[in-house]
């Protein structure tokens, strides 16, 4: 069930914020200029809109599913900047980092229990368009998977992702470029190169020949 699956995904990066502190939380991740915080702060964003999505609900046809969600958003780099601005100054006004946490895995809870109690192909509105609910709960995992690689990437030690949140990113961006990855690919490797998050080797892209230049699949 997929709200399963977003609940372990939120409770995999929920374990993970437990052992950062404050100096943590200052430190840089995998998406540029964010720092743990605001990584945090964006998450903390992300389970408001699953609350309000899943209390929204419409007799509409749904208009976008848990693949082509990701495959009509459109890269913005402008959008990317004002993003990262907003949401630095929006975490920086959370003084206390033990407090921002706290408030990430509240909100995170009450997301995880409206999921499980939302039916499955009901349809709801988010973000301008229509999903059904099994299909907006896979695109907060597959967000939360990604920001969780983002979370580690510099942080020795600290626990990674769900292997069922990576499994479901793996999914998603194989239907997105419509072929398999590479059979000697993880799947956090694989999530790492579909988003962006890193480069494959020359000899990966004399395999992938032409489909290389597909990538990344989403950001």
């Amino acid at each position: 069930m997929r709200a399963d699956l977003v609940r372990e995904s939120w409770a995999a990066f929920g374990a993970a914020l437990d052992g950062l502190g404050d100096d943590d939380s200052w430190a840089a991740t995998g998406r540029t200029g964010w720092a743990v915080r605001d990584l945090v702060h964006h998450g903390l964003e992300d389970a408001r809109r699953a609350l309000v999505a899943l209390h929204t609900p419409t007799t509409a046809r749904p208009d976008r599913d848990a693949v082509s969600y990701w495959a009509e958003r459109e890269h913005d780099p402008v959008r990317d900047a004002e993003d990262r601005r907003a949401d630095r100054v929006a975490a920086a006004l959370v003084r206390d980092w033990e407090r921002l946490r706290e408030l990430h895995a509240a909100t995170v809870r009450a997301a995880a229990h409206a999921a499980g109690h939302a039916g499955a192909g009901a349809a709801v509105r988010t973000e301008g368009h229509v999903l059904r609910v099994e299909d907006l709960l896979s695109t907060l995992a597959v967000a939360t998977t990604v920001r969780h690689l983002d979370l580690i990437r510099h942080l020795d030690g600290t626990p990674g992702p769900s292997a069922d949140g990576l499994a479901e990113v793996r999914r998603v961006l194989t239907e997105l470029w419509g072929r398999e990855p590479l059979e000697h690919w993880s799947d956090e490797h694989f999530a790492r190169i579909g988003t962006g998050r890193a480069e494959p080797t020359d000899e990966e892209r004399a395999l992938l020949g032409e489909r290389a230049r597909d990538l990344p699949l989403l950001r």
